[in-house]
Formats: C-alpha cells, sequence, structure tokens
C-alpha cells in the first residue's frame, strides 16, 4: 500500500449518533479514529502504535458519506477523511513491527 482512497462504512443509524449530542447527532471523534484505525490495518497489514497527529476540522453528521485517504511510508502512515468535498480529518498513524 502506497496510496490508497476508499470510501469509510458509516451507517446513518450508527449507535454512537444516538447519544453524542441529543437534538445535533455528530460522529465523536473516537468512532470516526476506530474506523481510520480498521482501514489502516486492513490495508498495511499492520497496526497502529502511535497517533502523534490527529486534526479534526469539520463534524461527520448522520448520512454522510466519509473517504478515507491513506498514504503509507515505511513506517507511519498519513491520513485524511474527506465528506462532501471538505476535510473533516487529518492526522498521521505510526505502524507497529511487522
Amino acid at each position: 500500500m502506497n496510496k490508497v482512497v476508499l470510501p469509510l462504512p458509516l451507517a446513518e443509524d450508527h449507535p454512537a449518533f444516538a447519544g453524542h449530542f441529543p437534538g445535533r447527532p455528530i460522529l465523536p471523534g473516537a468512532v470516526l479514529l476506530t474506523l481510520v484505525l480498521e482501514a489502516i490495518e486492513t490495508h498495511s497489514g499492520r497496526r497502529a502504535s502511535l497517533l502523534p497527529a490527529i486534526k479534526f476540522l469539520r463534524p461527520l453528521l448522520p448520512g454522510a458519506q466519509p473517504v478515507l485517504w491513506l498514504e503509507a511510508g515505511a513506517d507511519s502512515v498519513k491520513f485524511e477523511v474527506h465528506c462532501d468535498g471538505a476535510l473533516a480529518a487529518s492526522g498521521r498513524a505510526v505502524l507497529a513491527a511487522p
């Protein structure tokens, strides 16, 4: 894996929306990071051991169809989450030893 672009599966009725926040549901950052980390492991074959840089730039609402961009280096992966043509989150994950 060097560069990969793939959709992030996010059900409109994901249970995290119900409790975060009542009346104005958004996807919690921890849930988004879980989806990102699962994709990194699936596509690189390695788990992330450290997340030294993460930025949340806009909320993901029910019905969002986020797209994940991954760019792998030797021991880390840069990621960006895009939604509706805008950057929603970005960061870098350091990969665990193989």
